[in-house]
């Protein structure tokens, strides 16, 4: 069965932090292929281990704007 997960990622100095949203589930690398390669890896092997995964709800992500405060 293929499911579809939700990846954040962030660059923090030389690497690539990818966390999964709707599991507790994260991982690295140094290119943002890497990090999300490595992310599903983690990802399938917690699917494996675990026999009833917390999968939350799918988040709503958006962004949105702030001004500056002076």
């Amino acid at each position: 069965m293929i499911r579809t997960f939700t990846a954040a990622v962030h660059q923090e100095e030389d690497w690539y932090v990818a966390r999964c949203l709707e599991l507790d589930v994260a991982s690295q690398g140094e290119t943002l292929d890497a990090a999300l390669a490595n992310l599903r890896e983690a990802v399938e092997v917690y699917l494996d281990e675990v026999t009833q995964p917390a999968i939350e709800p799918t988040p709503l992500v958006t962004s949105f704007q702030v001004g500056r405060a002076a």
